[in-house]
């Protein structure tokens, strides 16, 4: 039952990750039990889970609903992201073995379509936090780019300046860095890299329908 219930939150996390639940929509237990073939049960633990983590709202007889994207949110979110994911690359130059360097060669290339690149890219950035050989920021740093991926997947119809061989081009200048173990280029490019994020996405948030106005402070 304990494997039922993880799948189950795994599952509908990724659906709403991925934006197969858009921002805003509204989801009811009944009908995600009849989606993924269980009980109501396992359902509701995994909608209680993703409250928690801010990811759905309970709205009082009438089900859940996926919270919307606020823009402070996203903000925060990308803000985490530039100052983790850089601990995360100087912790995996100081100690990861060649092996583990070396196996960041997978990233050098990229062809396929934008859902494709999504893919790729958390891929690359998920190498990175395991590279650090720090599970607990690994952990938050995974968590960190699956929702980034939603931002993106969000904002896509508005996303200027998206070009796939502009990043995998980062991409394969830091694993340079990182393979020749130069901390600070590394670390230049990495801050550049996710700073250049934030540029592109929040902009293309802001003209998206599904955004939520700014929480008052």
């Amino acid at each position: 039952m304990i494997l039922l219930r993880e799948n189950i939150y795994e599952n509908l996390r990724s659906d709403i990750l991925s934006c197969q639940f858009a921002p805003g929509d509204e989801i009811r237990e009944q009908d995600l039990a009849e989606r993924y073939a269980v009980s109501r049960q396992p359902v509701r633990d995994a909608l209680l889970r993703l409250e928690r983590e801010h990811l759905v709202t309970v709205q009082p007889r009438q089900g859940y609903r996926v919270n919307p994207i606020s823009l402070s949110d996203a903000r925060d979110l990308l803000r985490f992201r530039l100052a983790l994911e850089p601990a995360c690359v100087a912790e995996a130059i100081e100690s990861a073995p060649d092996s583990i360097l070396k196996s960041l060669d997978e990233f050098r290339g990229f062809s396929g379509s934008h859902e494709d690149f999504i893919t790729y890219n958390r891929g690359f950035h998920s190498a990175l936090a395991h590279a650090s050989g720090n599970r607990r920021m690994a952990t938050t740093l995974c968590d960190l780019i699956g929702q980034a991926d939603r931002l993106v997947r969000v904002s896509v119809s508005n996303l200027k300046g998206h070009d796939p061989a502009k990043l995998v081009a980062e991409h394969v200048a830091l694993i340079d860095a990182m393979q020749q173990r130069e901390a600070r280029t590394a670390a230049r490019i990495i801050k550049a890299h996710i700073a250049a994020t934030e540029k592109r996405v929040l902009p293309a948030l802001k003209r998206n329908a599904v955004i939520v106005e700014e929480r008052s402070s």
